[in-house]
């Protein structure tokens, strides 16, 4: 039974665009691998001098709109790392092949979805993609409970505001933005800590309750 033709996208990136990389050797490979296939080729996406931690591709981003629009059947690309930013967006992007009904082929990494041992790899993929995520969360976890544990206080550092010393400046006609700087805190802070004070001193009027700091 004759292999079915497929309709293929050819995707390639080189990170530096002066001539010390060119593309041309990747689509070579990829043009050879196609037509030993007896496959078609519909479009040849290519990004140069982009890295490939950038979030915008703009040869990539073109790919996926044509994947979306059925464009074509077959995604090949010259390796893994050409293509995939991580292995999280190389998971999803997987899994928006399969749900769009389009194969992915790395011809260097013998990753081919269009085969049942291809399809099996990409299961073993997303199943190292969730170990690592849950690895992280753990980590993060032991680290926070460590840390508890030695006594650290979590989250942001109190700050202490001299509500009195605000209050002065106030009366001096400084402003806001100046106090704020002058006592190392936010604009917001300082409006906070005196708005504070004077309803501390409204409830606390002729209690005898001393003029302290204010922590925020």
């Amino acid at each position: 039974m004759a292999n079915p033709v497929h309709s293929v996208a050819l995707y390639a990136r080189v990170s530096t665009a002066n001539g010390h990389q060119d593309p041309e050797m990747q689509l070579r490979e990829l043009r050879e691998f196609v037509e030993r296939r007896g496959w078609q080729i519909t479009g040849e996406y290519v990004d140069r001098g982009v890295s490939g931690s950038k979030d915008r591709r703009p040869a990539l981003d073109q790919m996926m709109a044509a994947a979306q629009g059925r464009k074509f059947d077959v995604l090949l690309v010259w390796k893994l790392d050409r293509f995939a930013r991580s292995l999280k967006h190389l998971v999803n992007a997987l899994a928006e092949f399969e749900a769009l009904g389009i194969a992915f082929v790395s011809l260097r990494d013998n990753l081919d979805l269009t085969t049942p041992s291809g399809r099996l790899m990409f299961q073993i993929i997303g199943a190292m993609a969730e170990f690592e995520r849950a690895l992280i969360q753990e980590r993060v976890k032991a680290g926070l409970r460590n840390a508890k544990a030695k006594g650290v206080r979590l989250g942001r550092p109190r700050v202490f505001v001299s509500e009195s010393r605000i209050d002065a400046l106030r009366a001096s006609g400084t402003s806001w933005r100046a106090i704020a700087k002058e006592l190392g805190i936010g604009i917001g802070t300082a409006r906070r800590a005196s708005q504070t004070r004077a309803k501390n001193l409204c409830g606390s009027f002729g209690t005898g309750i001393g003029e302290g700091d204010y922590a925020l």
